[in-house]
């Protein structure tokens, strides 16, 4: 497997990063078995501090850290150091929550009085892909620093730059050698580390594919795993909806990070009350897509992050049309501002109907889906009918009325009457083929912790009377 900073924009290699030795992975192995020991004996104060030291080295080299990621994957600027900032607001809220998250929790029983301790277990495993290469890493590591579960990473191998500089910038700040570790290894050795005794999680952002291998690995040698996959995220508009609020958030919804991203808004579903105008201000917000320089802040759309991804992307739109479905706007040939660099336009495909097979993908770049539907019970019935379930937004009226609806779609998040956004606060995962597992908030930091229950006798005396249903 290569590691290679590609510039998307252009298609020039900048530069190519070596594979490491399986003594190297050893050497970083035992070293963050070591400090996994030594934190079980230390309290969280010591860890907060030094996180907070981390978003603040992170936020001192957003510039760097935003232009490394530009160059690997080809992320808008603006964009690139927004996903910094987040990544360090992600650090601060676990630092800053992270004693109250893992406060022990009181049950009162009849056989005694219990509560639930949250431990650590031992090294994370995280495989992460190239689309958010800090803010993916970030909802890993910063909850388990503060349980106190090492975390070693392998990110992409389109994105070697990002992950040596966050290992760099976090190391630099403070936290301990073998809390967080970079490895640019083959999958070979990927599933030696699952497989080692010493790694008690693996956590994975990515396709379907890779979750469905890796989870495999982790299960044949009992590693608990959280899986975070794909989405094809129903983004409802319901005959009350308020047309002009929506449009004031149509271009993000869809075409940031140049629609490459798992919860953006892949189906548009809208009552047939709405749809024409609708689709009239979808394909006005897309005429504001400009490919360009992503270091250019007139640059509205970049390029797409791979050779492969924009390859692969435009002959998915070729196949869902010569299945039946309409491009309604857009130019799959429009001219692109550089002769190699890795452009996708933006388009719309509509009439895509349940027996083409784009009507069950992922389109990961910047292709809007518009559907037609009767009314509110059918737009609920064409946004289950996916093999996806990660996320989505409703807009109704009132957003009581989008709340009642978004309880009856089988995702793991709903928008309301809302932008979707990740904040630290907010758990995130999915169902079906999603995934399982939760990532940030409250679930993220207690995603690979042994939730230990300890019961004791306030009477110090054993009454079998107290013992219910026998003993097990």
């Amino acid at each position: 497997m290569a590691y290679q900073s590609i510039y998307p924009y252009t298609g020039e290699l900048k530069k190519t990063y070596e594979n490491q030795s399986d003594q190297y992975v050893e050497d970083k192995l035992q070293k963050a078995d070591a400090l996994y020991h030594e934190w079980r004996n230390q309290p969280l104060d010591g860890r907060a501090k030094i996180l907070h030291a981390v978003a603040d080295n992170l936020m001192k080299h957003q510039d760097e850290l935003a232009k490394a990621m530009v160059q690997d994957m080809g992320k808008l600027y603006g964009e690139a150091k927004a996903e910094v900032a987040l990544s360090a607001m992600i650090a601060n809220w676990y630092a800053d929550n992270a004693k109250d998250l893992l406060r022990p929790q009181r049950v009162y029983t009849i056989m005694g009085d219990a509560h639930y301790e949250y431990h650590s277990t031992g090294v994370i495993m995280a495989v992460e892909p190239w689309n958010f290469p800090y803010y993916q890493v970030m909802r890993v590591f910063a909850p388990n620093f503060m349980l106190g579960n090492p975390v070693l990473f392998k990110q992409a191998s389109s994105v070697p730059t990002t992950a040596t500089l966050l290992e760099k910038y976090t190391l630099e700040a403070g936290a301990p050698e073998g809390s967080l570790v970079n490895l640019f290894v083959t999958y070979d050795q990927i599933e030696k580390i699952i497989a080692d005794p010493r790694v008690s999680g693996v956590a994975l952002t990515g396709s379907e594919r890779a979750g469905q291998k890796i989870a495999a690995e982790a299960g044949k040698y009992l590693k608990k795993s959280t899986m975070e996959l794909g989405g094809s995220d129903p983004f409802i508009v319901l005959d009350d909806a308020d047309l002009d609020d929506i449009k004031k958030i149509l271009y993000m919804a869809r075409l940031f990070n140049a629609g490459q991203e798992c919860t953006s808004a892949k189906r548009f579903i809208v009552t047939a009350k709405n749809y024409d105008r609708f689709l009239e201000m979808l394909k006005e917000e897309f005429a504001k897509a400009k490919m360009g320089d992503p270091m250019d802040p007139k640059t509205t759309l970049a390029p797409l992050s791979s050779k492969s991804a924009a390859d692969d992307l435009h002959q998915q739109v070729k196949d869902a049309i010569a299945h039946g479905a309409t491009l309604a706007y857009g130019d799959l040939d429009a001219p692109t501002p550089t002769p190699n660099g890795f452009w996708m336009p933006a388009v719309i495909l509509t009439d895509v109907t349940r027996d083409n097979p784009a009507y069950y993908q992922e389109f990961f770049g910047p292709v809007g889906v518009v559907y037609k539907v009767a009314d509110e019970q059918e737009a609920i019935k064409l946004a289950n009918d996916s093999h996806y379930g990660l996320g989505g937004q409703v807009f109704a009226g009132h957003s009581k009325h989008a709340a009642e609806v978004a309880s009856k779609i089988e995702t793991g998040a709903v928008y309301c009457n809302n932008f979707r956004g990740s904040i630290p606060e907010l758990q995130f995962g999915g169902v079906k083929n999603s995934g399982y597992g939760r990532e940030l908030g409250r679930a993220g930091i207690l995603a690979f912790a042994n939730e230990q229950m300890i019961m004791r006798n306030p009477y110090d005396k054993i009454d079998l009377n107290h013992t219910i249903g026998g003993f097990v």
